[in-house]
């Protein structure tokens, strides 16, 4: 469904913001789309205006915490203590996860994340050039780290492990059927072995119980 076809839902005009934040994503994941309730399929003013003041409120916190966080990344002494660099570490992992997930076109903000996070690891690296196994330990993490990142090019990814993930329980088998092949298969990483079994059963259950059938590409993916 394009642009034109979610402005014209039966409410009356919608105004969708070109990047959105992850409440109004997931309303628009449930836009009149046949694998979630019928209740829910419907979009009105009030409630896309609600997620579009909450996203943005969201988003104008994570840039205040964030300038902080540059803040206190290049302020860093050459001498500085590990925990205190290690502590910065896991800020900015924290803070790509983010900015992967806030609303507006976050892109030079998560390359600023990644600068700044091989910074860090230098000076972590230039702690550790004694030990072999710290270095290798730090090699893994930086591998680890890139993957985690790729990932969560997907906004289902990050909408997915946030804190407050607007996908609740009873939605995540239809909000993962509707996904592209390609951010299906990011977000199924997520998932351990016993939970994709119980995945797999609940979208047997909602798909057979579907009228006229599946949706085109939802039965073939649990």
């Amino acid at each position: 469904m394009n642009q034109a076809d979610h402005e014209r839902n039966e409410t009356g005009p919608l105004h969708f913001s070109e990047y959105p934040g992850r409440r109004e994503r997931h309303l628009l994941r449930k836009l009149n789309n046949p694998l979630f309730p019928e209740t829910k399929r419907e979009i009105n003013s009030g409630a896309l205006e609600e997620a579009q003041r909450l996203d943005h409120e969201e988003l104008v916190e994570f840039i205040t915490g964030f300038r902080r966080l540059v803040h206190k990344a290049v302020g860093l002494k050459p001498n500085e203590q590990s925990d205190v660099i290690l502590g910065i570490k896991e800020e900015l992992d924290q803070a790509y996860e983010q900015a992967a997930g806030v609303a507006d076109d976050q892109t030079e903000t998560k390359d600023a994340i990644r600068k700044l996070v091989v910074m860090i690891m230098n000076a972590v690296r230039n702690g550790a050039t004694d030990d072999p196994a710290a270095l290798q330990e730090l090699d893994q993490e930086t591998q680890a780290r890139a993957a985690h990142f790729e990932l969560l090019e997907f906004p289902l990814v990050a909408d997915l492990l946030h804190p407050a993930s607007p996908i609740g329980d009873d939605e995540l088998v239809p909000t993962l059927l509707s996904a592209s092949e390609a951010e299906f298969q990011a977000a199924m990483t997520l998932f351990d072995e016993k939970q994709v079994q119980e995945l797999e059963r609940q979208a047997r259950v909602l798909l057979d119980g579907l009228e006229g059938g599946a949706p085109p590409g939802a039965s073939g993916r649990l």
